[in-house]
């Protein structure tokens, strides 16, 4: 194999795919990246067996060729090059060399006849979708899925359609988080994937911008743009009932500012105590609301927000690290918050009715 091609490119393909892989000691491969030059292109893979990714660059091709190169070297290797300019790749069999305007390295290789190929649906429901939708109700959910594999369908973001709108769901059965993504055009959709994968998908597909190719096989979702390939695993079971634990109304409703909610609830933290109790209590009568947390071996705090509050006045407690988390997805200036005895806080974005977060009451 021996290659030109341009050093941007290269290290963001490298960058992308390189914390795809993992340590193995079964399939010690794995810590590779497989490189392969096939017409013109230079196909950038990596995978740890429950996902994996090929992103494709144009190349100057003087030689074609692969080889597995441990992903960790390449990434650091290329991450202290200069960005501008080219570097030519050229493999010998043993070593790897590369070639830059400032430096000439070998890397040790490895065998790459025993590197996994990346699975494809060969048959399958096939959907059109912009990448920035899909990274958009990713994103707004994702964080919500347990990270235990005891209940793999919680371990899970949930993808479905309905009547043209795609929803993303996820909960750890202690909070939940949905975002809809209206007029897609799907028609049929219900799968599990894996949150970690997700947070990778997130992670690769974020700074494209694009339409994708979501195929649905049996046990494997594969989605691609004009230089991206993900395939990943799918998780089997059903998604719980979700909808019969949002509330349908609520006792007060409480419109505050997200810049002021989250800089309360930072100073909460502080002072809250090992189970991260919050206690949240609401007075219509002077519009506010007051945030107290106490730890018997630091002291207590109460913080109180003015906000636009209607309904009974209200006490109730909630762990205050899953409210905080809810920020990652609101982009709006003000979120509602909804309010009953015993049942779950309702927030959504003010404005916004795509997206709703919900949060389990703690007892005393």
């Amino acid at each position: 194999m021996k290659i030109k091609c341009v050093l941007d490119k290269l290290k963001v393909a490298v960058a992308k795919t390189e914390r795809i892989t993992t340590k193995k000691a079964s399939l010690p491969v794995l810590e590779c990246l497989l490189l392969e030059v096939v017409n013109n292109k230079l196909h950038v893979r990596a995978t740890n067996l429950d996902i994996g990714v090929e992103i494709t660059i144009p190349v100057k091709v003087d030689e074609p060729g692969r080889v597995a190169v441990p992903a960790s070297i390449l990434s650091q290797y290329l991450s202290h090059l200069p960005t501008d300019g080219s570097v030519e790749l050229e493999y010998n069999g043993k070593t790897l060399r590369i070639f830059s305007s400032t430096s000439d390295t070998e890397i040790k290789t490895r065998e790459d006849d025993e590197f996994p190929s990346i699975p494809t649906v060969e048959s399958g429901t096939k959907t059109e979708i912009s990448t920035q939708k899909i990274a958009s109700g990713f994103k707004s959910v994702w964080y919500a899925a347990s990270p235990s594999s005891m209940k793999p369908e919680l371990s899970s973001v949930y993808m479905s359609s309905k009547e043209g709108d795609l929803y993303f769901v996820a909960t750890d059965s202690f909070r939940l988080a949905e975002k809809v993504i209206t007029d897609t055009n799907i028609k049929e959709l219900s799968i599990l994937i894996p949150h970690r994968n997700v947070a990778e998908i997130i992670r690769i597909i974020s700074d494209i911008d694009e339409d994708a190719v979501i195929t649905v096989g049996k046990n494997q979702v594969t989605l691609a743009t004009g230089d991206t390939y993900i395939s990943s695993r799918l998780i089997e079971g059903s998604f719980p009932d979700y909808k019969k634990i949002i509330p349908k109304s609520s006792s007060v409703s409480v419109d505050i500012s997200v810049n002021e909610l989250s800089n309360s609830l930072r100073i909460s933290d502080i002072f809250s105590d090992k189970f991260n109790q919050l206690t949240i209590t609401t007075n219509s009568e002077n519009k506010t609301l007051e945030l107290t947390t106490s730890n018997t071996d630091i002291g207590e705090n109460t913080t109180s927000i003015q906000a636009d509050i209607s309904g009974d006045e209200m006490t109730v407690q909630f762990n205050h690290r899953y409210i905080t988390d809810v920020f990652q997805s609101i982009s709006t200036s003000e979120v509602e918050l909804n309010l009953s005895p015993d049942a779950p806080m309702v927030i959504k974005p003010k404005g916004d009715q795509s997206f709703q977060y919900l949060v389990m009451p703690m007892s005393n």
